[in-house]
């Protein structure tokens, strides 16, 4: 809860307390002057900090106790004596008021994203590209390339350039909102949120060189909700290419002002079959493959200067590592394949296109969700749901049947990146949304079990260190220490070596 935004509530509540416990001829010079403060704090409030729409009802109560008080202040006098039932009346609509702007605030707040714990201050700049070998598939109603969004975070020189927002498209919003079920207004707060990064900043002249990850968010998520990741890998010395893979984000905004919103869900229905689901899942997928595949050949044409930026000559192209979240996971795991790159990450993501390449030899960290654990689990065990588990879960026998084919082949390709240096682990506690900021956004996520019953910043600060120890231990020769099994300081972290 910001400071001001505090005050202005606070002084509501003196204003209810004063006006109830005061008796009529008491209280028109201390109403007074209380309404005189909070519409000061009120102005400060709305100068410093800005409006938004939480803070609704404590508007409304400042303002009209200023002008009722005012009246009476002036006028040396107070109103005609007011019903009791009518003063009964609004004194209880007020206390609601107030007990809902508590909620209000509690459930939709203007968080802070974690501290970064790297040593290098971090800078972003977003890039456009377009790849003029590949057509659109994605939109039908307009014919064209395929155009991506990318923002990059990278270590950069101390004090220089603009602190940037959380959201710095604010237009998007109200489609984020959206794409939760939720009225359009309910996240415009989330423009006041600021990240730890600056704005073409310049990059830091510390090292030579930085090593490259290619990141990418899930399906109907967005670039700019792993923020927090990218931020903390960018502090420790790597440059992060967050890519929104369009028309499968729940909105991106381009340079001359088009948002593109989710169509690939599409793809899916309730009237397919299990084969029909995962072909179509196999298709979006390379086109999310492809994507990566493309944003690496751009970052060649950056470090050799074809493509103007501040980040030429700083990339270590000779490191590059790929992680995602959800589907962007298994984008991590296809993109893999590429020679360019050398290790990856997939956070919490069942794999796609299985059946159409070999085994990955490479290593790779799977890092899970207990709720997805649970799922492998059963598969491992040769468990099978009952009859009132699958019609709970609204499926079929035959459809499960075959998720549980697609999972055993899943886990022997966890088992072939184990071979090479891997480790596949999950976090006790989590559920699918933690490994986003999406767990930062709202506590009721946390209770309606969107995100797990572990605290979103301890959900945070495990995952980046588990993935930060992963990357510097092959793409920069240090570390690792993680990787060689429980670590007392994250208890929650379970390895699934020894299951295999």
């Amino acid at each position: 809860m910001r400071l001001f935004e505090l005050l202005l509530y606070l002084s509501n509540i003196i204003l209810f307390v004063l006006s109830v416990v005061l008796k009529k001829g008491q209280r028109i010079i201390p109403v007074f002057v209380a309404s005189e403060i909070a519409a000061v704090l009120l102005v400060i409030h709305w100068t410093v900090e800005g409006y938004r729409v939480q803070l609704f009802f404590p508007y409304c109560i400042t303002v009209i106790f200023l002008a009722i008080s005012g009246y009476s202040y002036f006028k040396k006098s107070s109103y005609k004596k007011i019903p009791r039932f009518l003063l009964g009346s609004a004194y209880t609509a007020i206390a609601i008021m107030l007990v809902g702007t508590a909620v209000l605030m509690y459930a939709f707040p203007v968080f802070k994203l974690p501290e970064l714990t790297g040593k290098f201050k971090v800078g972003t700049q977003t890039f456009h590209f377009v790849d003029t070998n590949r057509e659109e598939v994605f939109d039908k109603a307009r014919e064209g390339k395929r155009e991506l969004m990318v923002q990059v975070w990278y270590p950069s020189q101390a004090g220089s350039g603009k602190r940037t927002s959380f959201i710095p498209d604010t237009r998007i919003l109200s489609y984020m909102a959206a794409n939760y079920g939720l009225p359009g207004f309910t996240f415009q707060h989330l423009k006041y949120v600021s990240n730890h990064a600056y704005s073409e900043a310049a990059i830091s002249t510390a090292q030579t060189s930085y090593p490259l990850i290619l990141a990418n968010p899930g399906n109907g998520s967005s670039r700019l909700l792993h923020t927090s990741q990218a931020e903390y890998l960018a502090s420790h010395g790597y440059i992060v290419a967050m890519i929104d893979h369009t028309y499968n984000t729940f909105a991106t905004e381009f340079p001359d002002g088009r948002i593109t919103t989710s169509t690939t869900n599409d793809l899916f229905s309730a009237d397919h079959d299990y084969r029909t689901e995962s072909r179509n899942r196999d298709k979006l997928g390379k086109v999310l493959t492809d994507d990566v595949v493309f944003v690496l050949d751009q970052f060649e044409l950056i470090q050799s200067g074809q493509i103007p930026s501040h980040l030429k000559g700083w990339i270590d192209l000779d490191h590059v590592g790929v992680f995602g979240h959800s589907i962007g996971g298994a984008t991590a795991y296809d993109a893999s394949y590429d020679p360019r790159i050398a290790v990856g990450i997939d956070l919490d993501g069942g794999l796609y296109r299985l059946r159409e390449r070999e085994s990955l030899r490479k290593p790779f960290l799977f890092l899970n969700s207990e709720s997805y654990f649970e799922k492998l689990k059963m598969v491992m065990d040769n468990r099978v749901y009952t009859d009132a588990e699958i019609n709970r879960m609204g499926s079929t026998r035959e459809w499960e049947n075959q998720v549980t084919e697609d999972k055993k082949l899943e886990l022997e390709r966890m088992r072939d990146t184990v071979e090479e240096g891997g480790q596949v682990l999950y976090v006790e506690n989590t559920e699918h949304l933690n490994f986003t900021d999406v767990q930062f956004i709202t506590p009721i996520f946390k209770m309606l079990g969107v995100t797990g019953k572990i605290a979103p910043e301890r959900a945070n600060s495990v995952i980046n260190a588990y993935m930060l120890d992963f990357f510097d231990m092959y793409l920069k020769n240090q570390d690792g220490i993680l990787m060689i099994g429980p670590d007392s300081r994250f208890p929650e972290v379970k390895f699934l070596t020894s299951l295999f």
